[in-house]
């Protein structure tokens, strides 16, 4: 769980997560959306892919990534514990599906990372 942590803490990996919500992409298209360069690229791929919240499946010459959802739902129920979204019943609440709770808007989501950037002075 903790390569998660270290994945979800970097704004530019978030923002490439909530890309792959839409579905799969190749680098490229991750690349653009993302506003970095291939380098770094393959650096914040490896860091997800060691925290197995990316899959990856090579397509002729193109490798195609997406989003392990299993993981990520790991995640959110650890996190979902942590603040109290706890059942009293047996102390652990099950999450049928993420998208059963509300969830911040894609515009709040980069305001957050523009902001963050901002003040660590990545931006």
């Amino acid at each position: 769980m903790q390569e998660g942590y270290k994945a979800l803490a970097d704004p530019t990996r978030r923002r490439i997560l909530k890309y792959l919500r839409g579905g799969e992409r190749n680098a490229g298209e991750l690349a653009e959306y993302a506003g970095v360069g291939r380098t770094a690229l393959s650096h914040h791929l490896m860091v997800l892919k060691m925290a197995d919240l990316v899959r990856v499946e090579r397509r002729g010459q193109f490798q195609v990534y997406s989003l392990n959802t299993t993981v990520f739902q790991d995640l959110l129920t650890e996190i979902m514990g942590w603040l109290g979204g706890l059942d009293s019943s047996n102390g652990v609440e099950q999450i049928e599906h993420p998208g059963e709770y509300p969830v911040a808007s894609d515009l709040e989501l980069d305001e957050r990372d523009k902001h963050e950037e901002e003040q660590n002075g990545t931006l």
